[in-house]
């Protein structure tokens, strides 16, 4: 099998993958719904992934990777305000978890099970850690700019992105609203979110 073979045969399954899983979930695809989508038979996925639980793992790490990306040079740049940073962030969070919804839900996994499995997950929340962006947080405390702890500030931008997020199936299943009026939505709140966080700083 030629290299370009098994480049072509890898990018089918994961854009597949991505599609499926956004569709259904994680814990409602199979890995013969992938192999339908991709058009190749199941045994290549186990070929080149092992199992469905690695193919996701896998997709979770490139969406960390591709997020990451985007916001870390914000995050460190320091010609931008705290009230910037959030604005663009926000954006390529809410634009990226869009496109993969399981994210959240990997997410808050990785978190809730006290062992992170992800060193790359790992790696990059430390990250965030070490910003230019967290400095600037904790020099507004010491200032007196802001008068509670600056993880207040992270927890709550995470918190009023992820939790649309974690709803989204039970909402999209009882017919409140369907999957294009979510992402509506999410584009509205694209908006909001950097509005409600420029009332708590006065960066």
């Amino acid at each position: 099998m030629s290299s370009d073979t098994e480049t072509s045969t890898e990018e089918k399954i994961k854009d597949a993958a991505r599609r499926i899983f956004t569709k259904k979930g994680f814990l409602a695809t199979t890995t013969r719904d992938i192999a339908a989508e991709a058009d190749i038979n199941i045994a290549s996925i186990n070929y080149y992934f092992r199992s469905k639980e690695k193919l996701f793992e896998f997709i979770m790490d490139e969406t960390i990777d591709k997020l990451f990306n985007q916001i870390e040079p914000v995050l460190n740049n320091q010609k931008m305000t705290v009230s910037e940073k959030i604005e663009l962030c926000v954006g390529y969070y809410i634009d990226t978890i869009v496109e993969t919804p399981d994210f959240v839900f990997f997410t808050v996994s990785e978190v809730m099970s006290g062992n992170l499995n992800s060193p790359n997950m790992t790696s990059r929340m430390k990250s965030l850690e070490k910003s230019h962006f967290s400095s600037q947080l904790k020099d507004m405390n010491t200032r007196g700019q802001i008068s509670y702890h600056p993880v207040n500030l992270f927890w709550n931008v995470s918190g009023m992105i992820f939790f649309p997020f974690l709803t989204r199936p039970r909402m999209l299943d009882s017919g409140y609203f369907t999957s294009d009026e979510f992402k509506g939505l999410m584009q509205e709140r694209k908006k909001l979110i950097p509005m409600w966080m420029k009332e708590m700083i006065k960066g």
